[in-house]
C-alpha cells in the first residue's frame, strides 16, 4: 500500500468514526440538559405535592449528590481524591436552598427561567466588573434581555410571587458565583463538584436543624430529593462533564438556553403548569438576548 492509499484509508476512518462521536456528544448533552431540568421539576414537585418542607428538600439533595458524585469521582480518578473549597461550597448551599424556598411558589418554568437569567447575569456583570467590554449587539442583546425579566416579574394576574421571584434570582446569583470559583479550580471539573457538595453537606445540615421538631417525614418528597441529589445533579453533571470536550464554547454555552424552554414542558406535563403568554414572550426576550450576549462574546474571544 502507498503512502497515499495510507492517507486515504486513515481519512476514510476518522471520516467513519465521527458521527458515531458527534452522536454520543449530542446523546449527552441532551440528556444533561433534560436532568438540569429535572432538577426544577422534581424540586417544585415536591413542595407543591408532598409535605417536605425546603430546608429538609435541601439537605437530602445535598447529601444524595456529594455521595453519587464522591463515588463517580473516585471511580473515575485513578488518584481517587476530590477537589472543591469552602467558598464554592458556601455558594452552592447558597443556591440550592434559596432554589428549594423559592419552589415553595413559583412554577417550574417560570423559577428555570429567572434562575438562567441570574446565572447568566451574574457572569456578564462579573466581566464588565473585571474590564470586559460588550459590542453594539450585545448591550442590545442585554437590553432585550432585562426588558423580557421586567415584563415577567412586573405587578399583573400572572406575574409570579415577588418574594420567590426574588429567592430565585439570589439562587442564579449565587451559582453564578459558583461557576465563575470553579474556574479557579485546578482539580477535574467532576472531583472539585463532588468535594463541595461533600463540604456543603455539613452546611446544610444546620439550615434544616432549626426545622427538626416540625419536620413531617414523607415518603414521595424524600424519594424525589434524591432524585434531585443522585440523579439530576450528580449524574446530570457527570454527563455534562464527559460532553463538554466534545463541545464549542459556543456550543457549550447557548445549549443551554433549552433548559428553562424543557423545564416549562415538564411543568406542564408532570405538573399540569400552564405557559402563559407573559412567560412565553418573557423567554423569547431573556434567552434571546442572553444568546446574543453569548455568541457576541465568542466572536469576539
Amino acid at each position: 500500500m502507498t503512502t497515499l492509499d495510507r492517507q486515504t484509508s486513515a481519512a476514510g476512518a476518522v471520516a467513519d468514526a465521527a458521527p458515531p462521536v458527534a452522536a454520543k456528544v449530542a446523546m449527552l448533552t441532551a440528556v444533561a440538559m433534560l436532568a438540569f431540568a429535572a432538577n426544577s421539576v422534581l424540586c417544585r414537585l415536591a413542595l407543591a405535592h408532598t409535605a417536605i418542607d425546603p430546608a429538609t428538600f435541601t439537605l437530602v439533595r445535598i447529601l444524595s449528590g456529594a455521595a453519587t458524585l464522591c463515588l463517580l469521582a473516585m471511580t473515575a480518578s485513578k488518584e481517587r481524591r476530590i477537589g472543591g473549597d469552602w467558598s464554592a461550597a458556601v455558594a452552592l448551599l447558597a443556591y440550592a436552598a434559596a432554589f428549594s424556598f423559592a419552589y415553595v411558589s413559583l412554577a417550574a418554568g417560570t423559577g428555570a427561567l429567572l434562575l438562567f437569567g441570574a446565572v447568566q447575569a451574574t457572569m456578564i456583570v462579573t466581566g464588565l466588573i473585571r474590564g470586559e467590554r460588550l459590542a453594539p449587539a450585545q448591550w442590545a442583546g442585554l437590553a432585550m434581555a432585562s426588558a423580557g425579566l421586567v415584563v415577567l416579574v412586573a405587578p399583573g394576574v400572572s406575574a409570579p410571587p415577588p418574594f420567590s421571584s426574588a429567592l430565585m434570582l439570589v439562587a442564579g446569583a449565587a451559582w453564578g458565583a459558583y461557576s465563575l470559583l470553579g474556574r479557579r479550580s485546578s482539580t477535574p471539573p467532576l472531583a472539585a463538584t463532588a468535594g463541595n457538595f461533600l463540604r456543603a453537606s455539613p452546611l446544610a445540615l444546620l439550615l434544616a436543624l432549626p426545622m427538626v421538631g416540625s419536620l413531617t417525614p414523607d415518603p414521595m418528597g424524600l424519594l424525589y430529593a434524591v432524585l434531585s441529589g443522585a440523579l439530576a445533579s450528580g449524574v446530570g453533571y457527570a454527563i455534562w462533564y464527559a460532553a463538554l470536550p466534545g463541545l464549542s464554547a459556543a456550543r457549550a454555552a447557548s445549549v443551554q438556553l433549552s433548559v428553562p424552554a424543557i423545564t416549562a414542558v415538564g411543568g406542564a406535563l408532570m405538573l399540569g403548569e400552564t405557559i402563559t403568554m407573559r412567560l412565553a414572550l418573557a423567554s423569547a426576550a431573556i434567552l434571546g438576548g442572553i444568546a446574543l450576549v453569548i455568541v457576541g462574546k465568542i466572536r469576539r474571544a
